[in-house]
Parts: C-alpha cells; sequence; structure tokens
C-alpha cells in the first residue's frame, strides 16, 4: 500500500470545511427482545483516526450498521438530536434522514465479511464506490477510472486491477472493498475490523491509509479488535461492553488497567514505546 496524500486528494477541500465530526446520541437497537445498543453517546472528531473497542459481542459492527444507515435505530429514531432525542449527525447534518444516495456522498461504510461471487474485476468492483456521483444512467467517466486508478494505487492493489475479485485472499478482497469506499470521496470512512485477514505488514499499511484520510480532514471510525493496534494509531478511542460505552477519550486515558481489566476479564500492563511514546499493552490472566 502507498501512504501518499494523493489517495484521497479529491476530496480534501470538501473534508477540510468539515468542522465538526460524527454525533451519535442515545442511539438503541434491538433483536428478538434483546437490547444490543442500549443509548450509546458516540462522537468522532472530524480529522481524526477513532478508535470503536470493546470485546466480542459489544455491538462494535451493530452501532456501525446503524451509524451507516444500513439498520434503522430501536424505534424508529432516526432523527431527533436537536430536541434531544436520539440522532446521528455528521457536521451538523442528520445523517440517517439523508436520502441513501445523498448519505452515499458523505459517508462510506467497509463491513468485515463484505463478499461478493459475481465475477467482476477489481477495477469494476471499485468503480461501484462512483456510482453516487453520477446519473442513474451514465457510465463511467474518465475521471471515475481517474479516481480507481488512484485508489487502488493507495492500498496496494495497482496490479491487481484486471484480476476478477473472486480469485483473491480474504486480506487482498479486504484491501478492495477499502478501495471502493475511498473511491466514494466521503467525508466521513466507517470501518469494521479494516486489518481482520490481512498480515501485520498490510495491517500496518492499513492503517497508515486511515492516517492519511485523517490528515486530509476526513472522519474515520474504525471498530479494531487489537488494542495495541488502536494504541499506536488512534488519536481516540470509544469502548464498548454489554452495548454501551464504558469509557471514551484519548488512549492514554481510556486504554489502562482500570478501564480494561473489567471489560475484558484480564490483568492489563502498560509500557511505553521507546520511540513513538504511546502506550504498550501486556495481558495477562486475571487471577
Amino acid at each position: 500500500m502507498s501512504t501518499t496524500t494523493d489517495a484521497h486528494r479529491a476530496s480534501t477541500a470538501a473534508a477540510s470545511a468539515v468542522a465538526e465530526g460524527l454525533d451519535a446520541a442515545r442511539v438503541s437497537w434491538a433483536v428478538g427482545g434483546r437490547l444490543v445498543l442500549d443509548g450509546v453517546d458516540c462522537t468522532a472528531p472530524a480529522g481524526a483516526v477513532s478508535g470503536l473497542l470493546g470485546p466480542n459481542g459489544s455491538g462494535k459492527s451493530t452501532l456501525l450498521r446503524v451509524l451507516a444507515g444500513v439498520q434503522p435505530p430501536t424505534d424508529g429514531a432516526a432523527s431527533g438530536a436537536d430536541d434531544g432525542g436520539a440522532g446521528v449527525t455528521f457536521a451538523g447534518t442528520d445523517l440517517l434522514a439523508l436520502p441513501r444516495r445523498r448519505r452515499a456522498r458523505v459517508l462510506a461504510l467497509v463491513e468485515q465479511e463484505a463478499s461478493t461471487d459475481l465475477p467482476i474485476t477489481v477495477l469494476d468492483a471499485v468503480l461501484l464506490g462512483r456510482i453516487p456521483h453520477r446519473s442513474m444512467l451514465a457510465g463511467d467517466t474518465d475521471a471515475d477510472r481517474e479516481v480507481a486508478h488512484r485508489v487502488l494505487a493507495a492500498v496496494g492493489l495497482t496490479e491487481f486491477a484486471g484480476r476478477e475479485v473472486t480469485t483473491l485472499s480474504g486480506g487482498e478482497r479486504q484491501r478492495v472493498h477499502m478501495a471502493r469506499a475511498l473511491a466514494q470521496e466521503p467525508a466521513l470512512v466507517l470501518l469494521d475490523e479494516p486489518t481482520n485477514h490481512l498480515d501485520v505488514a498490510a495491517q500496518l499499511d492499513a492503517l497508515r491509509v486511515l492516517r492519511t484520510l485523517a490528515d486530509d480532514g476526513v472522519t474515520v471510525l474504525a471498530a479494531l479488535h487489537d488494542l495495541n493496534l488502536a494504541a499506536q494509531h488512534c488519536d481516540h478511542v470509544v469502548l464498548l461492553a454489554g452495548g454501551r460505552v464504558v469509557a471514551a477519550g484519548d488512549v492514554r486515558e481510556v486504554l489502562v488497567p482500570d478501564v480494561l481489566d473489567p471489560v475484558y476479564g484480564v490483568r492489563t500492563e502498560v509500557l511505553t514505546h521507546p520511540r513513538t511514546g504511546r502506550p504498550v499493552l501486556t495481558f495477562s490472566p486475571r487471577g
């Protein structure tokens, strides 16, 4: 993967104008009578990489899908933040009240298990991210293809452009889905385990791409399973447990034993990285 800012330069002007980040208030979601999200308040600052953390089953994936408008909050609370109700806003705009096509120009969602069995090339898959920017019946333009090739270079898949997606490994497909999201040129990017299936080098490259987006003014919220990746690469973290926010803030304030131990059921020790000064976490069984 490349970390060049050209990966998202076309969206820099719009994103840099965003004065506010993502703000979700009292978001709930239930299925089969079970409350998966219980009045979640969640923020992701503009121009920052925010990590969404929590044990398995804590509600991370569900929260991202609700924030993206893929599934509505419980009780249809798609708006109402202004009057104290549940809502999801970005840069002062009610995200969930936007028509789907317009919302797709603002945010992109990269899901953990996104897959396709269609015999399409990597380039064609990435070009799907350009659909919100053209009329329904229009074909790909030269500008669309330029954006697609640029984001493929950003995620290190230039040589894969002509390959069929079905022939790729899980990690390669994950990078295709990230490229498709970048091709939308969003001001807000939501990612569910973007490092899933990636080897160590590819994980670091993926997180460097997210850092580049944030430096260009994009708001990034990524669900991460690896707490040390979050400690090294995030500016801000939100920790979920049992469908509720346990803590949120700077990594140095949230990723500490008093917060993590009761949530994960472990004993945490925090060291300091000798080069970056960021926290490095080690874990041992409780008791």
